[in-house]
């Protein structure tokens, strides 16, 4: 049983950061399957694969780049659904540089862009903006001043931008992922003592997968949420409630 109509986003146009891998890609995915035309922006776009015959378009971007961002968005006429699924961390984030540039990418890119969508919205007639938060920007953490911050800041941005475009008619919300299996927590394969850990926190027992998470997002785009805006959205197994 599908739980998704196929064609709930034709002729709709989606824009989708850090599009290229990761949920980003998974998100890119789900659109285009269910009708969307999507431009998938990111890194290392040449290398990206999709299945066939969906309609997605790499772009090789960096989304702290203005000049890059307003030449992108220069080519569009209309978009009705973004999802800023762009991020990154470091292990140095106590060092002001590192701090900066997670700041930029994380949080700066997030606003720039979404003021740069909105613009094209406003013709929509389901506009949707979706935030990536995280659990960091509720717990905090000594490794990754930078990240948590910037997830920090995305919550209020959320809210923020949710009540500004709402005259609009654009809804702006974020989804809270918790330990989902991407390239990014392929390193934690070589250290088992932090996987069981993750594993025994979090009530379900499994790390989620991309395409749980690019659900959401499509959910959170859809009609059927015609009437959620300025909310962060938990998609972490139970992990912030153990």
């Amino acid at each position: 049983m599908e739980t998704f109509n196929k064609n709930m986003f034709q002729n709709k146009v989606a824009v989708v950061t850090g599009g290229t891998s990761g949920i980003g890609h998974a998100v890119a995915i789900a659109f285009a399957e269910k009708g969307a035309k999507v431009w998938a922006l990111g890194l290392q776009a040449h290398q990206a694969v999709y299945p066939e015959g969906l309609d997605i378009h790499p772009v090789e971007i960096d989304v702290t780049d203005k000049k890059a961002v307003d030449q992108f968005f220069s080519t569009l006429d209309h978009i009705d659904s973004l999802f800023n699924g762009a991020g990154m961390g470091a292990l140095d984030e106590h060092e002001f540089d590192s701090f900066k540039r997670v700041m930029d990418v994380n949080l700066n890119s997030v606003f720039y862009i979404s003021e740069c969508a909105a613009k094209l919205m406003t013709k929509s007639d389901n506009a949707s903006i979706v935030n990536v938060s995280s659990m960091y920007a509720i717990f905090g953490s000594p490794m990754v001043p930078a990240y948590s911050a910037s997830k920090g800041a995305i919550d209020q941005l959320t809210k923020s931008h949710a009540l500004y475009f709402a005259k609009d008619k654009i809804r702006v919300n974020a989804i809270v992922p918790g330990w989902i299996d991407t390239p990014l927590l392929h390193p934690l394969k070589d250290m088992p003592d932090i996987q069981n850990r993750i594993a025994e926190r979090t009530p379900m027992l499994r790390l989620g997968k991309p395409q749980e998470v690019a659900d959401l997002v499509v959910y959170l785009s859809s009609k059927a949420a015609s009437f959620i805006s300025g909310t962060m959205v938990n998609i972490d197994g139970g992990y912030s409630s153990n």
